[in-house]
């Protein structure tokens, strides 16, 4: 029940390594930080999306979404090995409550999907397996 209201009771999410909901862990792509770069650019030109900043250096992009709700939405890029780079997203709804009622996962998973079909997806939480 706890999972439950922490995905839909809240307005705010972000994906990480290891979190418990499998959809919400970091995504791996066989690619480079750049390219990767590139194609999150890409899932944000036109459309609902307003790109506010991009930093080629720290490998983030700020983008606001004014569709049918507004978000403030940061993608991570980073590159742990040569052609394995790991993309985050974070999701914050500006709703008028504390809740967006799944808003902010379902659009995480959205820009997976998008990324998949631009970049050559890996697998997901796969930082312990880097290390061996």
């Amino acid at each position: 029940m706890k999972k439950f209201i922490s995905k839909y009771l809240t307005s705010h999410s972000e994906t990480r390594e290891n979190h418990e909901d499998e959809a919400l862990q970091t995504h791996y792509y066989k690619t480079t930080k750049d390219k990767a770069l590139q194609a999150v650019l890409e899932v944000f030109e036109g459309g609902e999306y307003n790109i506010l900043s991009t930093s080629e250096e720290h490998g983030e992009v700020s983008v606001n979404y004014k569709g049918k709700k507004k978000a403030f939405i940061v993608a991570s890029i980073v590159m742990v090995k040569p052609f394995r780079t790991a993309v985050d997203f974070s999701v914050s709804t500006e709703s008028g409550g504390p809740v967006d009622f799944g808003f902010s996962r379902n659009m995480i998973i959205q820009l997976n999907e998008k990324l998949k079909k631009r970049l050559p997806y890996l697998e997901t939480s796969m930082a312990n397996k880097l290390n061996q």
